[in-house]
């Protein structure tokens, strides 16, 4: 045995063009807690530091510095002690080497103390993903940041029946799976998309929202349909749920599909219930502008469906009732992007002018 630690770890550092100065200041930092002479460490983690915030105690020495794209590095000395700030994005680690076990705690409490931000507020936007096949890429997978009301919010927007419907959507819970599939069929214009964001947001602690961009070649590439079968989960817990959106996808899921559309049929049916879909939690959410007459059978059988909810315009007393005036407003009532233009004074021109306070004419 060595009668010292450190006699049996000997420092040699080398280096190559494949470090990046912030690797020499990780380091050196290394040194003085090896050979002994600051036997003592302390670390924290802040993952969001006050703005201003330096994190170095008072009387500290910056001895290196160094950013990279992505990280900024700082060694400081004190009397009897050593630090190292690795600082990314919002957040930084901070190590404290010393001579002993209370200076090192001192230290560290000097340099983080009131540096720890307040957590951001839970705002009205939700973390969706985007899928697409990229020329260069292949199958790939963005994020972004969605804005999204809460259901008390938008629920307005909706007919009495189909806010009834998505009350118990919105509520739903893992527990409360049944069908894999959600389908939302109706007009344009009536919100099914805004539907779809308020119900991201609803549901993002227990499940993964990804909008798929091209889903006329999702269900003709194999490829593509497996990555995105198999997904990314972001670091997010085991047994996280996820919903792939499918926007206007009539031809999918009409009844007269020609063979092509029915081979995709088939392998959206089996993502949902058969074969491929097997431990996974996967739910697929499909907006389309037909009616549930012309939809294949297939894909309304009772049981396939966790919702298969029609969304409809507003009737003319909702309709009123949300606009705050029956200008514009006709016997049949309004969709829902009828009445934001009729908000915005913006008559679509489809619409024929209101004269002498008269009912307007039909909305196509």
């Amino acid at each position: 045995m060595f009668a010292n630690p450190q006699d049996a770890l000997p420092i040699r550092l080398n280096v190559d063009d494949s470090d990046s100065p912030s690797d020499v200041v990780d380091a050196l930092f290394l040194g003085r807690f090896a050979t002994g002479e600051q036997p003592y460490s302390h670390s924290a983690n802040i993952d969001r530091v006050k703005a201003g915030s330096t994190l170095l105690p008072p009387g500290a020495a910056v001895l290196r510095a160094a950013r990279d794209d992505d990280r900024c590095a700082t060694l400081a000395e004190g009397e009897g002690w050593t630090l190292l700030v690795s600082r990314w994005n919002r957040g930084a680690d901070v190590t404290v080497t010393a001579t002993s076990a209370e200076l090192a705690e001192r230290v560290l409490k000097q340099a983080t103390d009131g540096a720890q931000d307040d957590p951001e507020p839970q705002p009205e936007n939700v973390t969706m993903g985007f899928w697409y096949v990229s020329p260069r890429r292949g199958p790939y997978r963005t994020t972004r940041q969605i804005s999204a009301g809460t259901w008390s919010e938008v629920r307005q927007n909706y007919t009495a029946p189909v806010a009834d419907a998505m009350d118990k959507l919105m509520k739903t819970t893992p527990e409360d799976i049944s069908g894999r599939l959600l389908l939302l069929h109706g007009p344009p214009g009536t919100g099914k998309t805004s539907a779809l964001r308020t119900l991201a947001r609803s549901w993002r602690d227990w499940c993964q929202v990804d909008c798929v961009l091209d889903p006329e070649r999702l269900f003709t590439d194999v490829g593509y349909l497996m990555d995105i079968a198999i997904g990314e989960d972001e670091g997010t817990a085991k047994g996280r749920w996820r919903l792939l959106l499918l926007e206007d996808c009539d031809e999918l899921i009409r009844g007269e599909a020609k063979h092509t559309a029915g081979q995709a049929l088939s392998r959206l049916l089996n993502l949902t219930d058969g074969l491929l879909g097997q431990g996974r939690n996967v739910l697929v959410g499909v907006t389309t502008n037909e009616d549930l007459e012309r939809l294949h059978p297939a894909v309304v059988r009772p049981g396939r469906c966790l919702a298969r909810i029609e969304v409809g315009a507003l009737t003319r007393a909702e309709s009123v009732s949300w606009l705050g005036t029956n200008e514009g407003v006709s016997r049949e009532g309004a969709t829902l992007a009828e009445l934001y233009a009729l908000r915005r004074g913006t008559t679509p021109p489809s619409i024929p002018p209101t004269r002498d306070g008269a009912d307007a004419g039909l909305y196509l």
